[in-house]
């Protein structure tokens, strides 16, 4: 008995693992495009959070995934309160095929075969068809799972009296919701969780209290998963994650509070499904009291923010906040952070130089915001080191190649930056206040950019930069002319030619870092304009 509940439990477990993996690949860019793209609003995040829970059967997915798209800037956290409450409610579905399916018809004889097609669809077929070979192979194991649990529990009805288990007091409820959590963080999954009892209940191992009792800590349950994930994580996903556990509880007090109602009318709401109340009925709570909390907790949602932003306040540097080491191993999340943290350290090095040819920056200050930016491109190297993308998905590894061209453009900007108090020494030159102009022109399309009001400043940059470099090689011409005319000193040629040659390479620099982390390609790099 004990064995075959282990097993079915496993099976269970194995095939939601399957099927989730699966669809995740499957879904690819979908999962971060529904979740960093149609997020604009509570109602809209609400709707993707619960669709994406749903398109994966995880709410841990979901969560762990809004996590990471926080860590990476694709999310801020207050567009993460409608999607996190939304993968409470998306998580219920898994109930409901349960209970409408897996218990009340016998599907083994249809599941075996969907295993096999799906078996030979994941060694046989070519990328996409191997994920959704891994998914069909997953959702068949679900219902080979919930079939052997079924025999489990039906000895385990045989053998125990539910009588004799707690659940018609509050205290035994809130036991009962302890072991539901328990359940859910042994099992790693609340959807398991769920499943064991809903099949518990189907076989009269335990009654529908104390199966509502054991949904409860269950649904509250996936909230350890939340957790275990902000360990060392950003300041953002901390705080994602300390609001998804926020949620769980305050839901599931809610839950509690609607209990004796829907024990109440539980043979009315369910009459329509099932003759008695039972498992339809526990899916039915499940998914009623976490859209009675999703009605509770929207209203408040700008208040619960600005809470949870003053229980975590903002910490560490800014340039690298971005940087978490959660979704370093999640390629196109971690270059994405990436690309963003990069257009924060450009705004900065694009900033220090106004400051610097204005002269308004001390120099104490200006050296301490150089090392700032250096740790920042210190810290994306080492970033970076630990991004491994997939060879064989050509738009990832183009998105990771254009990625790195950017981080070796904005590593010879930092060198610009360092040169630029010895530059602004140069002699004052109408050639100099021309090209200076030019600059001026390329730093504010950078500031511009980087706030968004403009989309792609590339065009306007590849032309200053292509003006910078005519320009310098037309005054070069005339400033070795006028040497040997006029008799300049030689220190005053120098930096005289020095200094077009750094604005050339500025604003060359300056061009294709942000060409690359717009996306726009990853062409191999030819020579710079600035060479002679």
């Amino acid at each position: 008995m004990i064995f075959t509940l282990i097993g079915g439990i496993g099976l269970f477990l194995l095939g939601m693992t399957l099927l989730t993996d699966g669809l995740k690949a499957v879904a690819g860019g979908a999962l971060r495009k529904v979740l960093s793209r149609f997020v604009q609003g509570p109602l809209t995040a609400l709707g993707s959070g619960t669709m994406v829970t749903v398109l994966v059967q995880s709410s841990s997915a979901t969560t762990l995934a809004t996590i990471g798209f926080v860590s990476a800037g694709l999310l801020t956290f207050p567009q993460t309160i409608g999607v996190l409450l939304g993968a409470k409610l998306g998580t219920t579905s898994t109930g409901w095929i349960v209970s409408s399916l897996g218990l009340k018809f016998s599907i083994t004889g249809l599941a075996l075969p969907v295993i096999g097609v799906g078996a030979l669809m994941r060694l046989l077929g070519r990328r996409k068809i191997q994920h959704i070979g891994l998914a069909l192979a997953g959702f068949g194991l679900i219902f080979v799972g919930i079939d052997t649990l079924q025999a489990a529990m039906g000895d385990v009805a045989e053998r125990i009296d539910p009588s004799r288990f707690p659940g018609a007091s509050f205290a035994g409820g809130l036991l009962l919701a302890a072991i539901g959590i328990l359940m859910t963080v042994v099992m790693q999954s609340s959807s398991a969780a769920v499943a064991t009892t809903l099949t518990a209940l189907h076989s009269g191992a335990i009654d529908l209290n104390q199966a509502a009792c054991l949904v409860i800590g269950q649904n509250a349950g996936t909230a350890i998963t939340a957790a275990i994930a902000i360990i060392g994580a950003s300041t953002a996903a901390v705080r994602t994650g300390i609001a998804y556990i926020l949620f769980s509880t305050l839901i599931g007090i809610i839950a509690f509070f609607l209990l004796p109602w829907f024990l109440l009318y539980a043979p009315m709401l369910s009459s329509p499904f099932e003759p008695e109340p039972g498992a339809i009925a526990i899916a039915m709570f499940h998914t009623l009291f976490n859209m009675a909390g999703i009605i509770v907790l929207m209203p408040f949602a700008n208040q619960l923010t600005r809470m949870v932003e003053w229980l975590v306040p903002e910490k560490g540097p800014a340039l690298t906040r971005r940087l978490d080491k959660s979704v370093v191993r999640v390629p196109p999340v971690a270059l994405e952070a990436v690309n963003l943290t990069l257009r924060d350290i450009i705004a900065a090095q694009a900033w220090y130089l106004n400051e610097v040819f204005k002269g308004k920056e001390p120099a104490a200050q200006a050296e301490k915001k150089l090392e700032s930016i250096t740790f920042a491109l210190d810290e994306t190297h080492r970033f970076m080191d630990g991004v491994d993308s997939d060879t064989t998905n050509q738009k990832e590894h183009a998105r990771h190649l254009g990625t790195l061209h950017a981080l070796d453009h904005v590593d010879r900007l930092l060198d610009a930056c360092r040169e630029a108090a010895m530059i602004r020494m140069a002699p004052k030159t109408l050639e100099k206040i021309k090209i200076m102009e030019q600059l001026d022109r390329a730093v504010t399309l950078i500031f511009q950019w980087t706030a968004g009001t403009i989309d792609n400043p590339g065009e306007s940059l590849r032309a200053i930069s292509e003006s910078i470099a005519n320009a310098r090689k037309r005054y070069r011409v005339e400033i070795l002319e006028a040497s040997a005319c006029k008799g300049f000193n030689s220190e005053q040629t120098l930096k005289r030619l020095e200094s077009l040659r750094w604005a050339d390479r500025t604003g060359y620099h300056f061009w294709r870092a942000t060409h690359h982390l717009v996306g726009e390609g990853h062409e191999i790099e030819r020579s710079s304009p600035f060479h002679d």
